[in-house]
């Protein structure tokens, strides 16, 4: 890192880490994602010279946050999961289709081609999609681009106002992964105990290979998946402790702060109130798939909320953590998702604008 890009990191730091301990003295939900998210969007705004957060930090980040997931993956998680693919699949289709909907409805009000909308609408993919945009002839991808960083960050920030609010929080159930967290807690060792070192290693080595392969968010997926392998071959890894978890938060919402650019829409009025009443409208769809989930599969509203809400798995798995609800649920729903459109959603999305090219010139 050269000299102008350290001082700009180091003034970024400065903003976020303000923005947290503001969000801490507000007593709000995970302060230390949304602290810094918040105060590095504004920053960027006001501020004479641009903003500087390393991608390699958010990494990290990520790779903290997939080991705490991982961890949630037991043998009897992974059957509860298989149990529920039926469900997930369900969920899934439902919410991209409602998406679509959305898409179109938004579409015909803006003016804004349809093709461009749909692909900033899909929930939970928002490096494939805008790769997708890229290749496609006719999509804006600046467009495409503020629609999925603008979505992800209203899911951020009010989903968790939402679950620990008293429609979730005050619903008198226990999720059933508050007994992980306290069955973790009491196996939790030092930060330099020789079983963290280990998964450690494992954690790095697995998000290295995801990137090998290509997998989708690979350093998030590759300690997820690393850390489940061996937690279900009987091997149990140390909890993180939360000021370790707070920090992973911190790297994650630096970078998520510097994402939206408003400044390079074309026609900012327009697209930002787009963004505004398509995500609204997604997290609405999402509380009612949520009451399907608590109706037919007994999960805790909760658990069902943070599974088939839009946003991002990290996100989504942070989430669930502090709040107690199933984590490996939640993340076995978002991990359906994330793979589901990393496969299937380009395929079928590139085949809808094909029928729509040709029928526009017949």
């Amino acid at each position: 890192m050269n000299t102008n890009k350290s001082n700009r990191f180091f003034i970024t730091l400065f903003i976020a880490l303000i923005g947290a301990l503001i969000f801490q003295f507000l007593h709000t939900p995970i302060p230390w994602l949304l602290g810094p998210m918040t105060a590095v969007f504004i920053g960027s705004r006001f501020n004479r010279f641009e903003l500087y957060w390393p991608r390699s930090i958010r990494e990290i980040g990520l790779i903290i946050v997939g080991y705490s997931i991982g961890l949630s993956f037991t043998k009897t998680a992974l059957y509860q999961i298989m149990a529920n693919l039926p469900s997930m699949l369900l969920m899934t289709t439902l919410l991209i289709c409602f998406c679509a909907g959305i898409a179109f409805v938004v579409a015909k009000l803006t003016d804004v081609d349809y093709p461009t909308v749909l692909t900033g609408s899909i929930p939970g993919g928002l490096s494939q999609m805008i790769t997708f945009a890229e290749e496609m002839k006719g999509i804006d991808i600046t467009t495409v681009t503020f629609l999925q960083v603008a979505r992800l960050m209203m899911i951020i920030f009010f989903v968790p106002f939402l679950v620990f609010g008293p429609l979730f929080h005050n619903s008198g159930k226990v999720d059933s992964g508050s007994s992980f967290l306290q069955n973790a807690d009491q196996t939790s060792g030092g930060i330099l105990s020789p079983m963290l070192i280990l998964f450690a290693v494992i954690c790095v080595l697995s998000a290295i290979l995801a990137k090998k392969i290509k997998a989708p968010t690979p350093f998030l997926l590759g300690p997820i998946l690393g850390t489940a392998i061996f937690t279900i071959g009987g091997l149990q890894g140390p909890a993180l402790i939360p000021s370790i978890l707070d920090l992973s938060q911190f790297m994650i919402g630096g970078y998520i702060g510097l994402l939206l650019k408003p400044e390079k829409l074309t026609n900012k009025a327009k697209v930002i109130t787009l963004a505004i009443i398509s995500g609204g409208l997604m997290i609405l769809c999402s509380l009612g798939l949520s009451l399907l989930l608590v109706y037919f599969r007994y999960f805790t509203p909760s658990t069902s909320f943070l599974s088939v809400a839009p946003g991002g798995m990290d996100q989504m798995g942070i989430l669930a953590h502090a709040i107690g609800a199933d984590l490996s649920m939640v993340s076995g729903f978002q991990l359906f998702r994330l793979f589901f459109i990393y496969f299937a959603v380009p395929p079928i999305l590139r085949w809808i604008f094909k029928i729509r090219k040709t029928a526009k010139s017949t």
